[in-house]
């Protein structure tokens, strides 16, 4: 059997490439503009390469009882890492994944296929708008890791965005999130803000490095009308090669301090993040 080969192709937003990982025999690294995006290792979908992908992975794991199936809806689909995990991780769920790249997911689909019956349907679309178009009631989990190169859009930062996530959110259901800053966490703070005008429970998830303010990371927030395992995710992400810190309760107030809800009119993309700070190679 010869040895896979990169592809590269122009999709809608960029260009993408797929880049074997030369230590996992099916195992693949996306980039689009040469920012990675996706780890996929199609022998084992349970293996998360990506920390925030892990820590992702944790608040699945913890969220219902274990092997339960969940109606879930992805926002941004990439390599589709996160809804592959959760076909093995609990079969029997139904994931939508909405990509407003069609020409990425194209290319996703031809080269990584997803195996038939893993009951995860591609959607081509703008993620609000999409959700916007979502049934009331009709999610356990919403997973949004939407990216414009490396920046959360505007439009996907709001109070009226998340109004429509929390719609969409069944009673118990529980909102995560991908998002990217630096101190001073003008951005993160305003999100926690923004998620705390609708949901009774925070929880943020990152590495203490980012916390401290010393580097340009990801944070995962995590967003329901109940109470949610903390004790459970401290454990699971304290276990991770990259430990990180579970923030909930008078510290995550006490971070989130004066900042405001983020409206339409006022909304702004995630920062830049400083050069080289996702870059590869």
């Amino acid at each position: 059997m010869s040895d896979p080969i990169p592809v590269t192709r122009a999709v809608d937003y960029g260009t993408a490439k797929l880049m074997p990982d030369v230590d996992r025999r099916r195992a693949w690294l996306l980039t689009v503009d040469g920012a990675p995006q996706s780890y996929v290792d199609l022998d084992e979908p349970t293996y998360l390469e990506f920390e925030y992908a892990r820590r992702l992975g944790h608040v699945l794991d913890t969220v219902a009882e274990a092997g339960q199936p969940l109606d879930v809806l992805h926002l941004g689909g990439g390599a589709l890492t996160l809804p592959r995990y959760l076909a093995v991780t609990r079969p029997g769920s139904r994931q939508d994944v909405v990509e407003a790249d069609r020409g990425l997911m194209e290319l996703v689909v031809e080269q990584l296929p997803v195996p038939d019956g893993a009951g995860i349907r591609l959607r081509a679309g703008d993620a609000r708008g999409w959700l916007e178009g979502a049934p009331d009631n009709s999610a356990d989990v919403l997973v949004a890791d939407v990216f414009g190169g490396s920046r959360v859009p505007a439009h996907l930062t709001s109070v009226e965005y998340a109004r429509q996530a929390e719609r969409v959110l069944r009673g118990s259901g529980v909102y995560l999130a991908n998002l990217a800053d630096a101190a001073p966490f003008i951005f993160l703070r305003s999100q926690l803000a923004t998620y705390a005008t609708l949901f009774e429970e925070l929880v943020l998830i990152a590495e203490p490095g980012v916390l401290r303010g010393r580097r340009f990371g990801n944070a995962v927030l995590v967003a329901a009308h109940r109470p949610l395992d903390t004790a459970a995710l401290a454990r699971l992400t304290a276990s991770d090669a990259f430990p990180a810190r579970v923030e909930h309760g008078p510290a995550l107030r006490q971070f989130i301090g004066g900042a405001r809800p983020v409206r339409d009119e006022d909304a702004l993309p995630s920062p830049e993040p400083p050069d080289g700070a996702f870059s590869i190679g």
